[in-house]
């Protein structure tokens, strides 16, 4: 087992973390971990190369810093440190090392790995509590962005009848291939994808990306969207909001709720 170098960007927008995370990723980076002004990357040591790194932020005011990360037994630090997520009666996410969860309405189990989505962060956490306001029984759902799968387990859990789920990054396909096979769903079609090429039309799409994925897409969503049919929408930062609207707007959708949770918002759309 070799080192990793592990290496922060601060501060960077949303914006420059995107591009970053697509830099990072040519350069042979392996995971991510965003923040709201921060993006820390990981890389193999043998694979590091300081000058293709540091030519990343040239002439912007990020800095960079880094630290060596010595061979560690990963998932047994991720089950000493991962701790089961409560969202009120309704839903809870634990780890298979957990005991089984009590009081709860709907219990997944995951091992997320390095994908987005294990409910402990904020948009996770608003996607599942505007989930718990909509009917999914017999349900057409899209899970645009899928990354543990756990939203569209969910549904699936929730009487959807069938689940597309997508995702444009291959480690969070194959987390969320295991975590589908690890709650034994049925109903959940899962591919690799960046954009909606279907002619599928769903009664419910959830979407937890960011605001430039969704505007990008927005048109897409909505032609994908049977009349009065819901989106659910994340990823999103409270200042996002006017951004999103008026997109939105523009494609014929109107939004009906809106959660925030500190900074982060999650906003319900209708056709």
């Amino acid at each position: 087992m070799q080192n990793y170098i592990h290496i922060k960007f601060q501060p960077v927008s949303k914006e420059q973390q995107e591009i970053l995370v697509a830099q990072l990723n040519e350069l042979g980076y392996e995971g991510f971990e965003e923040g709201l002004n921060y993006i820390s990357g990981y890389i193999p040591e043998d694979q590091y190369n300081e000058t293709d790194t540091a030519n990343l932020i040239t002439g912007t005011e990020t800095t960079i810093t880094k630290e060596v990360i010595a061979p560690r037994n990963w998932n047994a630090e991720w089950e000493q440190n991962f701790q089961p997520v409560i969202i009120a009666d309704f839903c809870g996410i634990r780890a298979h090392f957990h005991e089984p969860l009590q009081g709860v309405q709907h219990e997944i189990i995951i091992t997320p790995k390095m994908s987005f989505g294990t409910g402990h962060h904020a948009t996770t956490h608003l996607m599942i509590q505007s989930m718990q306001q909509l009917s999914f029984d017999g349900k057409n759902v899209l899970d645009f962005g899928t990354g543990t799968g756990v939203l569209a387990i969910l549904a699936e859990r929730l009487g959807a009848a069938s689940i597309t789920a997508i995702d444009n990054d291959e480690w969070s396909i194959n987390n969320a291939a295991e975590n589908i096979a690890l709650n034994h769903c049925s109903n959940i079609t899962l591919s690799q994808a960046d954009s909606l090429q279907m002619s599928t039309e769903f009664d419910i799409i959830l979407a937890n990306i960011n605001k430039h994925v969704l505007i990008a897409n927005m048109a897409e969503i909505k032609q994908h969207l049977i009349l009065d049919g819901v989106v659910i929408m994340s990823g999103l930062l409270a200042g996002d909001r006017p951004d999103i609207e008026k997109c939105a707007l523009n494609n014929g959708l109107s939004v009906v709720d809106c959660k925030m949770r500190g900074d982060w918002m999650c906003l319900l759309f209708k056709k």
